[in-house]
């Protein structure tokens, strides 16, 4: 199946622009073209966006065990991030599907209501995930304690790390990269988020500091996943 392209949108576009009425029969797309796909010293920020959102996509996917296309598939047809890393961690949680999740979710209006016909069980590990979900908590919140949740699964942080960089207003891309970078050049990754976040380096340059290729983020990633399931005897499908 291959990617949606910007030249698919502009097509869509132009369709609705041509014949208004077929607009409700189209999903919503969102387009995701990168032009800079690779750090460049000539614009050291340049590839940034990408680089954030293909680490993002690289460990939802390696977390859930599901092919990175998915994800990006189901982000083109409109899905937003936080929807996904929710639906996947009750579709791990639960057994149910993911689709449905999302389908659900989108007719009930918010994830509380989804939750409120589902036996979330309250144990470790993802006991932030179902404390969020009794107390309600806003979708945001929830997406936040699942990212969360599985950074510190996968020791991408430890606790303190993780409260700092919260603190300091790190994106759940940006604690996901810190941690990718701190993994292989053993720097705290409180230290790298600062040096982007003042200016200093920039994610692209990071990344190739710690000989990081962009086309290798998803395999660099899937294997510190793999390694933690491995190193701690435990099975390579959802940690939940």
């Amino acid at each position: 199946m291959r990617l949606t392209t910007c030249r698919h949108l502009y097509l869509v576009l132009l369709l609705l622009a041509l014949f208004p009425a077929t607009s409700r029969a189209i999903p919503a797309i969102t387009c995701h073209c990168f032009t800079e796909r690779a750090y460049d010293p000539a614009r050291p920020s340049g590839a940034d966006p990408y680089l954030l959102a293909t680490t993002q996509n690289s460990f939802l996917a390696a977390a859930f065990t599901v092919e990175k296309k998915t994800i990006v598939l189901k982000k083109q047809a409109g899905a937003d991030a936080d929807d996904l890393w929710i639906a996947y961690w009750l579709a791990a949680k639960t057994g149910r599907n993911v689709e449905k999740l999302l389908q659900e979710r989108k007719g009930k209006g918010t994830w509380r209501q989804v939750v409120a016909s589902l036996a979330i069980v309250d144990n470790t590990p993802g006991a932030r995930v179902a404390a969020a979900f009794k107390k309600n908590a806003p979708d945001e919140e929830l997406a936040r304690a699942v990212v969360d949740e599985l950074l510190l699964r996968f020791r991408f942080h430890g606790e303190t790390e993780l409260s700092q960089l919260q603190q300091a207003g790190a994106s759940h891309q940006e604690k996901i990269l810190a941690g990718l970078i701190a993994a292989k050049s053993r720097q705290p990754a409180t230290r790298i988020y600062r040096q982007v976040k003042e200016g200093k380096a920039s994610w692209g340059e990071l990344l190739q500091r710690a000989q990081i290729p962009a086309s290798e983020i998803q395999a660099v990633i899937t294997a510190l996943v793999t390694a933690d399931n491995s190193s701690a005897g435990k099975r390579s499908s959802p940690p939940f």
